[in-house]
């Protein structure tokens, strides 16, 4: 007749196979269940403190896409991008609808050109290669993070063009850092600091100019024409010259305010200098020049840089889904940034996972339980 041990070696077996099962469907269940479903969250510093304290010092909000989805797959993040943005903020002090885009480097279909361009969008960036199919083009000259900025680059920039920076503050659960150097350069720098639609905008109210004709022969009026094609409204620079100084310059009939020749961000008014002036005026408002002569010459031309300065300076925030992040390292710095807003993804977890794991919680000590009354009652014949 078997010993009693060998008799209840099945029991004992029988019990460590079920605690290892319920442990291995434990384990394995994250690793087979289905992938979860994708949910998009918001990103609301966007419309609270620091979105209106941004918008306030001359950033610009553009749009980036949805966080883990690739425009040229998937067109209509394109829409629903600039639909969720504009929940939120303006795109910028001079207009409400955002008008840059982020398209991913490489190529652009003229599909996704199409689209981006029916959305309002005029501006993509910014390593964009081949034909743009209309839509302006901004070329990144280097990043802003720590020990990857080409200061030799921002040292050497062309006058009148625009300096595009890139940044981004995390790089999955990396926190990326600011090159200090690079900042302290471009603060010496006789820059104007600008976004990538101000400054556009700027450049087209700059070439649109116009004398306006009067019956005075000691004033000469001009104007910068507006535009139905444009939804900003954003200031133009011109260089003024004459054959006799003016005696006074006035904007809609009130003198025209002074700009510091050290004013690095866009505002209305007149620098003079040496043989004229740089004058900045908002579309449709009225420059007159004032003569103490009659029939003065007077010449005018369009200038790509606000206030006589060397070039401009945009510093370009990429795949922003949480502004506080991005925005935290540049309090009271005089940079301007162009944020180009991505909607963040938010992971809900598959409705099975739960529920599996509170049946095992159910499940496990009444198992349990029920073995050892089993395992007793076998030692007990």
């Amino acid at each position: 007749m078997p010993s009693s041990d060998t008799y209840h070696a099945p029991n004992v077996v029988h019990t460590r196979r079920v605690l290892g099962l319920l442990i291995c469907s434990i384990i394995l269940l994250p690793i087979t269940a289905p992938a979860v479903v994708a949910e998009w969250d918001d990103d609301n510093w966007l419309r609270n403190i620091i979105g209106p304290e941004r918008l306030e010092l001359g950033d610009e909000f553009g749009c980036h896409g949805f966080e883990g989805v690739d425009v040229r797959e998937e067109l209509w993040v394109v829409e629903e991008c600039r639909d969720y943005l504009n929940r939120f903020t303006d795109a910028s002090r001079w207009g409400s609808q955002p008008i840059s885009f982020g398209h991913p480097n490489g190529p652009m279909t003229e599909n996704v050109a199409n689209t981006i361009s029916e959305a309002g969008f005029s501006i993509i960036g910014d390593r964009i290669e081949g034909d743009t199919y209309g839509l302006h083009a901004v070329q990144r000259l280097t990043s802003l993070e720590k020990g990857q900025a080409n200061i030799s680059a921002l040292e050497d920039a062309e006058q009148d063009s625009l300096v595009s920076i890139y940044w981004i503050a995390r790089w999955y659960d990396v926190n990326i850092r600011e090159d200090k150097g690079a900042i302290s350069l471009l603060k010496s720098q006789d820059v104007w600091f600008t976004t990538w639609g101000e400054w556009h905008g700027h450049k087209e109210s700059g070439e649109s100019f116009e004398n306006i004709l009067i019956n005075d022969s000691n004033m000469k009026t001009y104007r910068i024409s507006t535009s139905e094609q444009t939804s900003w409204e954003v200031p133009g620079t011109a260089f003024f010259e004459w054959s006799e100084a003016p005696l006074n310059i006035q904007f809609d009939g009130q003198d025209a305010p002074i700009i510091p020749s050290n004013q690095k961000h866009l505002l209305t008014g007149v620098r003079p200098v040496e043989g004229g002036a740089f004058v900045t005026v908002a579309p449709g408002v009225s420059v007159d020049f004032i003569f103490e002569s009659e029939n003065v010459s007077v010449t005018h031309t369009p200038q790509l840089t606000f206030n006589g300065l060397h070039h401009s300076v945009s510093v370009v925030g990429h795949h922003v889904t949480n502004l506080h992040d991005w925005t935290s390292d540049f309090h009271n710095s005089p940079l301007r940034f162009t944020w180009l807003i991505e909607r963040p993804a938010s992971l809900e977890v598959d409705w099975r996972l739960p529920v599996f794991a509170v049946a095992v919680l159910i499940a496990t000590p009444i198992a349990i339980k029920w073995v050892v009354a089993r395992d007793q009652e076998s030692r007990q014949r």
